[in-house]
């Protein structure tokens, strides 16, 4: 069994410069996200530079010693966000020599789950059909694998070209490009010059290198700017912190460690102090460098998507409802609000200049407010309707039409979510005193927009929340009424949708019910009636 010594770990750093250097032109053809004066090719290619040029200055002595000098080096010259990835993706190789063993076959498919592991640790928010896609794929390939090094090497370069390849099924912006991730193309020929110095051959990618040629715009204003330093005498408790603060100023957020103490900072923001002053706080920021960032996606004249409607709630049944409509959602846990990051990403990466967003809660309406304004959403028109509960966002949903002129569609939406009444079960968790009485732990508790209008005593059991939630359906259909919308919590009788049902009917059989599953643990039932 053919085994990877010193040597060859040169070699291989050698083969991924010069297979980034010949493949520049292609990657940056491909490359949806241009940076002004950069691209991700140029930043792979860098990054690489500089492992390869601390290691022909370094005497190592063992290939786990030149894995981790390639790592410094690598996580040192970073660039751009792919290229801290790539800086991690060297850095995972280097941990997992560093535990003993022979980089034989299944050394190699060790290394790269480890990669896969220390990369998508290092990225504060992860997107699918990027180039951490690629690696899970690649390291989902190799795992445990026990063959031949050549053999898990061609494994793993294979299983890249696959993963690319579906990088535009799984990002709204390549889809509308026609192009797969750029920094996905950069690993896909890493691992082939890998794959190539291992087993003395060249591997001919199977994916086109043609650059994707397109019609020239006039080059946009920077809307924001990429903002990159290495930070020392951090306390590797303090990162959380960092990375949190760094994620309330923009996104692309990386803080990648080199193993010796040293991390690499990454971030796409408007506020460059702030993004310094964060490393400052908790440490030596140095290398600063700064590159203004230019629209990511220019708006198209015409044809084509150019407008998206996601959503943003609580509850992973409900989520999983939207995006089988073919909405996409940012679903975050219950109690939570989501970060200016999460939300910019949601915005970001939907296709179209104009995006409608559709909170499901008070708090979600403020956080989605919060991303709208900010300078990292480029020139997208950013419309947020608000919504103080999933049934609304059902129902503005229900009345959106893509055929419809923008301006109408926002303004039916934003009608449909206002006009919907909203009722809702809890159960108490301690005794508490409202409007219509003392309740106590365990009661349940009904709500008509956010006023409570009944109190059922003990338990919540399925016949008991049945009878609130007619209590509380029958007050709303005195207004009138014609369609009603059930969503049943995490927390909810299994039966509690079907005998709902059936008294609906019994008791208004004029009205039509839909019910789903939530997943939603604030409430019992919600209700909303249109």
């Amino acid at each position: 069994m053919r085994v990877l010594d010193v040597t060859a770990v040169s070699a291989w750093s050698a083969a991924c410069v010069h297979s980034l250097a010949v493949l520049r032109p292609a990657i940056n053809g491909i490359n949806v996200y241009p940076v002004a004066d950069s691209d991700t090719g140029s930043n792979l290619l860098f990054t690489l530079t500089g492992a390869r040029d601390a290691l022909d200055l370094a005497t190592p002595g063992s290939p786990a010693e030149a894995l981790a000098v390639l790592a410094q080096g690598a996580v040192a010259s970073a660039k751009g966000n792919s290229g801290v990835i790539i800086s991690q993706v060297v850095r995972g190789f280097a941990e997992s020599a560093a535990r003993g063993g022979e980089l034989d076959g299944p050394g190699l498919a060790a290394a790269l789950c480890h990669a896969d592991e220390v990369a998508t640790g290092a990225v504060s928010r992860p997107v699918a059909g990027t180039m951490l896609t690629v690696l899970h794929a690649v390291s989902a390939a190799v795992r445990s694998d026990t063959r031949s090094l050549a053999e898990v090497a061609e494994t793993a370069a294979a299983a890249s070209a696959v993963a690319l390849e579906e990088t535009p099924k799984q990002l709204p912006v390549l889809a509308k490009a026609g192009v797969v991730d750029a920094g996905g193309r950069g690993l896909v020929a890493v691992l082939d010059a890998l794959a190539g110095v291992i087993s003395g051959t060249t591997t001919e990618p199977e994916h086109a290198l043609d650059a994707v040629v397109e019609e020239v715009w006039p080059e946009p204003s920077p809307y924001a700017w990429e903002v990159m330093y290495l930070l020392d005498g951090v306390d590797e408790a303090g990162l959380p912190a960092l990375r949190k603060a760094l994620s309330g100023l923009g996104d692309s957020v990386t803080v990648a460690g080199d193993g010796n103490g040293s991390h690499a900072v990454h971030v796409h923001c408007a506020d460059i102090g702030g993004a310094i002053e964060a490393g400052i706080e908790r440490g030596r920021p140095h290398r600063i460098r700064v590159e203004p960032l230019i629209t990511p996606t220019p708006i198209e004249p015409g044809g084509g998507i150019d407008r998206t409607v996601v959503a943003v709630v609580h509850g992973g049944a409900l989520a999983e409802l939207l995006r089988a409509e073919g909405v996409a959602v940012l679903a975050v846990p219950p109690g939570t609000a989501p970060s200016v990051e999460e939300m910019l990403g949601l915005i970001t990466e939907a296709a179209g200049h104009h995006v409608t967003v559709l909170p499901g809660g008070a708090g979600l309406t403020a956080a989605a407010d919060a991303a709208a304004g900010h300078a990292m959403a480029g020139d997208r028109d950013v419309v947020v309707i608000p919504c103080v509960s999933p049934v609304q966002v059902l129902a503005a949903l229900a009345v959106h039409d893509p055929d419809r002129r923008t301006n109408d569609d926002v303004v039916a939406m934003a009608e449909a979510a206002a006009a919907t009444r909203r009722g809702e079960l809890l159960v108490a968790r301690e005794e508490s005193l409202t409007w219509v009485g003392r309740a106590q732990s365990g009661d349940v508790i009904g709500l008509i927009d956010g006023e409570v209008v009944l109190i059922e005593p003990a338990p919540a059991s399925e016949t008991n929340l049945v009878a609130a939630a007619m209590n509380v359906l029958n007050r709303m259909l005195a207004l009138g009424g014609e369609l009603v919308t059930v969503l049943t919590g995490a927390d909810a009788p299994a039966g509690v949708a079907g005998e709902l049902a059936e008294q609906l009917r019994l008791e208004h059989p004029e009205v039509e019910l839909t019910s789903y599953a939530s997943g939603q643990t604030d409430a019992v039932l919600l209700m909303g009636v249109e």
